[in-house]
């Protein structure tokens, strides 16, 4: 599989991207891992200035539009913490279950590693225009629509989605280009 940091060509653009955990798995749906990941969020935002346009959890991946002085090593941090922080959150809570799936799933050139968590890469695109981020912005808003999940981007949670409607989310995001 082609790394994705070698899609990232203007760290000074914002990128649409994808952020998948391994095989589908839906680690997305219990609620805790969620805020636990937006926390991680929060913290790089601050500590490695990522800014954000716009994000969405789902139950099995991650949709940011961000940007960041070295985004392919900002989002590689970001993934190794947070897979580190679901696993010791299913260890404490005694998900064996979930813990084996993710232990079986492991790669097996990844030596350093008991488990595998997200899949590799992080799909980028670069966002050329105001166009494509409006586009770019609006799938991923509708991304819980189009599951069925809400009928309305900002009835649901975790999305940007109410922060462009003028409510106060659970991330900061920018809105303008």
């Amino acid at each position: 599989m082609t790394r994705s940091r070698n899609n990232i060509y203007e760290e000074a653009q914002p990128h649409f991207l994808t952020i998948p955990l391994w095989m589908g798995f839906p680690l997305f749906t219990n609620s805790d891992i969620v805020m636990e990941l937006l926390g991680s969020i929060r913290f790089t935002q601050k500590e490695r200035k990522l800014i954000l346009y716009a994000w969405v959890v789902m139950e099995h991946h991650l949709h940011l539009i961000a940007k960041a002085p070295d985004l392919w090593k900002t989002i590689k941090e970001f993934k190794s913490y947070t897979a580190r922080m679901i696993i010791d959150y299913l260890k404490q809570r005694r998900s064996y279950l979930w813990l084996n799936k993710l232990h079986k799933a492991k790669l097996t050139y990844k030596q350093t590693s008991t488990y595998q968590v997200w899949q590799e890469g992080s799909y980028p695109q670069q966002i050329l225009n105001e166009e494509m981020l409006i586009q770019k912005i609006d799938y991923i808003h509708y991304n819980p629509v189009r599951r069925v999940y809400v009928e309305e981007p900002a009835y649901w949670r975790y999305s940007s989605a109410r922060y462009y409607e003028g409510e106060e989310g659970l991330l900061e995001v920018r809105t303008k280009w």
